[in-house]
């Protein structure tokens, strides 16, 4: 299947969840269910696992196009993205056992991997500072600490965990000592584990997640104890650049109402779509769009070969995000009023789409990246 048969194919299934699906789920702050069950029943969201696991194989620029064509549908891809880029972490770092137990049931759908546990209330992007501790007793980890922003974690049947293991000691870089597992969310909420949904300003079912000494098997540690560091960073590119083809997909939606709008509204008896004031900013939000769709296809092409791409899935990422979000304000203006209106789906979008200027990563913290990596300027942070 190519990328356009693929995009074809999630544009149809698209089509059975219009604006006022979305509407109802927002009012609510509901989560998608029937939308993500459609989408893991056409085996679309485990195009990244191998065929010898019940997934398709598919490199991860067909997972791109995926999410790209869910939001320039007028969709939100953020309720099941996760299953994309957490992936990453259990198919390069887990163990045979792992895969062999776990992938083929999240193929299915048996199971749902969607919570990231990561972000922690007083570390935020310092991730090296988490206080999750992971201690070890026999053949189990105790697990403590807190966790914020873990979004999914009530629609999920496992979550990826980052904790600490050892503490840092002197001569150790601050990043050692940190180790990565899953978590099976069932036998944790009987165990000490507690979830607090946190009301956003878009409907992103994020919560707090509390770990009051929970017990994880030792045979669920991914790869080895205290690499956890490494292997969350090695899949951070794909979520960057996975993030990045979802603010394509949204710029075009905002891009594609701004222009159907502008042409058929009529005011002072021309359509409003004539006047220089409307059309440049539109085309302007469209030239932008391209120009991150671009960088976003640079860091897909590195990344499916294997070669260096942080700096081009941070760019990308952060060029999409910029022009998600112009798109945005454009549809906003040209609407008018109407861009408020809640039968006209934009406010909603509008919200969502705001996001990604601050996660998963802050547009400051990519340009510190592109200062120190790429133009050799001090560090800043």
């Amino acid at each position: 299947m190519t990328h356009e048969d693929i995009r074809a194919a999630v544009r149809k299934l698209c089509e059975a969840y219009p604006g006022p699906y979305w509407r109802a789920l927002d009012r609510e702050r509901a989560y998608p269910t029937e939308f993500v069950a459609e989408l893991t029943r056409s085996g679309f969201l485990a195009a990244l696992i191998p065929q010898a696991y019940g997934g398709s194989g598919l490199p991860l620029g067909a997972a791109a196009a995926i999410l790209e064509e869910i939001q320039a549908a007028g969709c939100n891809g953020a309720s099941c993205h996760a299953q994309m880029y957490v992936m990453g972490t259990l198919l390069r770092h887990g163990s045979e056992a792992q895969k062999t137990h776990y992938l083929p049931r999240i193929a299915s759908g048996e199971l749902r991997l969607q919570a990231f546990g990561v972000t922690e209330p007083g570390s935020g992007t310092d991730t090296a500072s988490i206080t999750t501790t992971a201690r070890r007793e026999g053949d189990r980890y105790i697990i403590r600490g807190r966790k914020i922003w873990t979004s999914r974690a009530e629609q999920s049947d496992l979550m990826v965990l980052l904790a600490r293991t050892s503490a840092v000691q002197d001569g150790m870089k601050r990043t050692s000592g940190l180790s990565v597992f899953l978590v099976d969310m069932h036998e944790a909420r009987g165990n000490g584990l507690s979830i607090d949904p946190i009301r956003t300003m878009m409907n992103h079912a994020t919560t707090t997640i509390g770990f009051d000494d929970v017990p994880v098997p030792a045979e669920n540690l991914i790869g080895k104890e205290g690499e956890g560091f490494r292997y969350i960073l090695s899949g951070m590119n794909a979520e960057r650049i996975l993030i990045a083809a979802e603010c394509v997909g949204d710029a075009r939606w905002f891009i594609e109402k701004s222009a159907s709008y502008a042409r058929e509204r009529v005011v002072f008896g021309r359509p409003i779509g004539q006047n220089q004031g409307i059309q440049f900013p539109i085309a302007r939000a469209y030239a932008n769009m391209r120009a991150a769709s671009l960088m976003v296809d640079e860091a897909l092409r590195r990344f499916e070969v294997d070669e260096p791409c942080a700096a081009e899935a941070n760019m990308a990422k952060m060029l999409a995000a910029d022009a998600s979000f112009e798109a945005a304000n454009v549809a906003i203006q040209t609407h008018g009023g109407f861009g408020f209106a809640e039968d006209f789906d934009i406010e909603r979008k509008f919200r969502e789409t705001r996001l990604y200027q601050v996660a998963p990563i802050s547009t400051n913290l990519i340009l510190s990246y592109i200062a120190e990596h790429v133009l050799g300027l001090p560090r800043s942070y």
